[in-house]
């Protein structure tokens, strides 16, 4: 079936008749140019522009041209927050040869890019973003030479199926001891860089993120919620009290896998995949309890399930449910476990397929006190200044609206691809898609 993202009200309000759906919805989208307070920083309105790997550093780690593109275009677009893409803290964790890695080496050119971003941003728009660097570890989705090189938490049959990862590829105790020390050092190199904040990654079924659902692993970081927690609460803890107050220390965080127990976080045992949000809202509480500033939701795997992750308009499968309803379940969920840490921002996501209306969406769930941020995505690669369009008041220009058709994705799948838009950004990503997913030179 074909669907289509939302290009005016009257449309989105016939797509949410059709799916069953419903949303708040404000005229008025000037709360998203508010100013809000995260830790001692001032951000100077309530869009933030998500962290969108590009697969197109250096080979050791650093950003490359394609990399400084893309930040400056963002930087001219005028979010509050511009969080930096994945980066890798150990060298096996890296998602592919091109991936960002923070070493001694590249401190650097990390340094020099933020300082480009902030200066091109207070250029064009007046004043200085805040700039978060996302710190990772892939864990079963490692290629750090381009081939598959997992790092695990559990054999999961659910995406292994018959061919069952060799159990000397899952870690030990003693490696996420290690990994703990190698977050708290990378959050410590970003605030040398010039980074406002660093991003305790734990999403999308990445290592400290399948931890969360590691309910039959043996040993300290298995079984009990503690132990299941513990990588995750400690990092941010101990990367809290290294970096000080004026730091923020955040984590892009899993709330709900989308996958049967024992194989999924968010989830009763015996009731399938329907959402049971109580150890996230717990873990949330704990987080906010060890320092943390910024919490920004998710849900979902982009690997296995990416209608539950970044509802879609055309994709590899037929997903199981009108992409709205998952762009429902991610928001009301995301605004479910908010409630519970009032007082600590946060961010939403998932919200490309609202189309025209994403601003008088979110601006209706911050108007209600539900959430604190719209957090955009895909749409950041296809329409980068959309901030200013929203804080300026203007309509959303459906011209340059992400279509959610996927074919970033399809780059970034392929070996050696450099994921951007194709439709709205074709000069540049046009050619890559031809060549890495059409094989056409």
């Amino acid at each position: 079936m074909a669907y289509t993202v939302a290009q005016s009200k009257d449309a989105f309000l016939k797509i949410c008749a059709e799916s069953g759906t419903s949303f708040p919805y404000a005229e008025d989208i000037s709360p998203l140019a508010e100013e809000i307070k995260v830790g001692s920083k001032t951000v100077h309105n309530r869009i933030v522009y998500q962290a969108m790997e590009g697969c197109d550093g250096t080979l050791d780690g650093a950003p490359d041209e394609l990399t400084k593109r893309r930040y400056l275009r963002f930087a001219r677009g005028g979010a509050g927050i511009i969080w930096f893409e994945a980066t890798a803290v150990l060298g096996e964790g890296r998602a592919n040869p091109r991936q960002m890695y923070l070493t001694d080496k590249t401190k650097s050119d990390f340094a020099r890019m933020v300082n480009d971003i902030k200066e091109e941003c207070l250029k064009t728009n007046g004043f200085e973003p805040v700039v978060i660097m996302q710190l990772t570890h892939s864990g079963r989705y490692s290629k750090p030479e381009g081939f598959p090189a997992p790092l695990i938490a559990y054999n999961n049959p659910i995406f292994e199926k018959d061919n069952p990862i060799d159990k000397s590829r899952i870690v030990t105790d003693d490696y996420l001891d290690s990994l703990e020390e190698a977050l708290v050092k990378g959050a410590i190199g970003a605030k040398e860089c010039g980074f406002d904040g660093a991003d305790i990654k734990s999403c999308h079924r990445y290592l400290l993120s399948e931890l969360l659902s590691a309910y039959e692993r043996e040993g300290r970081y298995g079984g009990s919620f503690e132990n299941r927690t513990r990588l995750l609460t400690t990092a941010v803890k101990d990367a809290k009290i290294a970096t000080g107050k004026d730091f923020i220390i955040t984590s892009r965080l899993n709330i709900y896998d989308g996958f049967e127990y024992p194989y999924g976080f968010g989830v009763k045992k015996g009731e399938g995949i329907t959402p049971d949000l109580t150890e996230a809202k717990e873990l949330s509480k704990i987080l906010v309890a060890n320092g943390i500033d910024l919490l920004d939701f998710t849900m979902g795997n982009p690997y296995f399930n990416p209608h539950v992750n970044r509802p879609f308009a055309k994709g590899t499968y037929e997903p199981p449910e009108h992409p709205m309803a998952g762009v429902e379940r991610m928001l009301n969920g995301i605004a479910e476990v908010a409630g519970e840490i009032k007082g600590t921002p946060v961010i939403c996501s998932g919200i490309s397929f609202l189309g025209a209306v994403s601003a008088n969406v979110t601006a209706g769930y911050v108007k209600e006190g539900k959430f604190d941020f719209a957090g955009y995505g895909r749409e950041t690669l296809a329409y980068p200044e959309v901030a200013n369009a929203i804080t300026s008041g203007a309509n959303l220009d459906p011209k340059k609206l992400c279509i959610c058709c996927g074919k970033c994705t399809e780059i970034m799948r392929c070996k050696g691809g450099t994921p951007g838009c194709v439709i709205r950004d074709q000069e540049v990503y046009a050619p890559l898609y031809k060549k890495f997913v059409l094989g056409k030179e």
